[in-house]
């Protein structure tokens, strides 16, 4: 059994991106700028952000938040969004989930310029990546496929499972692994032979939200992990999607939770928002 890094594949990243970043700076041009809107006191989403931050200052980008109560109004979110959308100092920029339920997540992402789409969910990008031609892709699912390829050089033909059907990751997830060759078969709530698939699949990405849910005796022998699930049970102690325990005693290659995915989707949110910066920059 083997632990995939997602830390040292992803500390690469941002030590390839700081040197880019520099490289610009002596050429006297502006650093590459990130503005992150954030609405209510969410506690997973404060620690979210701090990450991002620390990961943006990190490699040299200029970095600004807003934050706003519950109660602010959906209109004045996107007010700001179409501000910072004609501002030429900002490249990225990205609503941190979940958002007030009186909030439609997809006004939102639709009034976000598609070119500064960081987190790759505006129609636009989706629709790119559907059609194998992608620009900005959503973070979660393209840090996975960089995980999967630090393996593999080629995936094409082998059987995939993705575990969640979400349009955060399962859906990007399926459209990913299909552009990559693989046979790919996506689950979900109502899905009945989930433990037959899983035990097909030489490559199995979960991403349901439910703590330990997948079992060793589920998966096949010398199969390839990938655990998206963030969960924080009764002890206070961070838990993936799948019993690790269990798992690790079957399987040839999986991910750690934490230390997996999650440095992943921040290096590919700095990945995308350096590469909105050069597109917006025409080189």
């Amino acid at each position: 059994m083997n632990i995939i890094d997602g830390r040292k594949i992803s500390r690469l990243i941002h030590l390839e991106i700081k040197e880019k970043v520099k490289e610009l700076l002596s050429k006297g041009l502006d650093r590459p700028g990130f503005s992150v809107i954030k609405v209510g006191d969410d506690k997973a989403s404060t620690i979210y952000l701090k990450h991002k931050k620390n990961s943006c200052q990190e490699v040299g980008f200029f970095y600004e938040e807003y934050c706003f109560s519950n109660s602010c109004s959906q209109r004045n979110i996107i007010k700001l969004i179409h501000s910072l959308n004609k501002n030429p100092k900002i490249h990225g920029i990205l609503v941190q989930l979940p958002l007030p339920s009186h909030f439609s997540h997809q006004d939102i992402v639709e009034s976000i310029s598609p070119y500064k789409d960081v987190d790759g969910f505006h129609p636009y990008n989706m629709g790119r990546l559907i059609q194998k031609n992608p620009f900005l892709s959503p973070c979660t699912s393209r840090g996975v496929m960089y995980l999967i390829n630090s393996i593999f050089p080629s995936i094409r033909g082998k059987n995939t499972v993705v575990v969640g059907s979400s349009n955060i990751v399962g859906r990007p997830m399926l459209m990913e692994l299909l552009s990559s060759g693989a046979t790919v078969t996506i689950c979900h709530s109502s899905t009945k032979n989930l433990i037959e698939l899983l035990l097909m699949a030489d490559i199995v990405v979960v991403a349901i939200g439910k703590a330990q849910f997948i079992r060793g005796s589920w998966l096949k022998k010398k199969s390839t992990v990938i655990d998206v699930g963030i969960n924080r049970s009764i002890h206070g102690r961070v838990e993936g999607d799948v019993n690790f325990l269990e798992a690790i005693e079957k399987v040839e290659y999986i991910t750690p939770v934490p230390g997996g995915v999650g440095p992943m989707t921040i290096a590919m949110l700095l990945k995308n928002i350096f590469l909105a910066y050069r597109t917006q920059n025409n080189f």
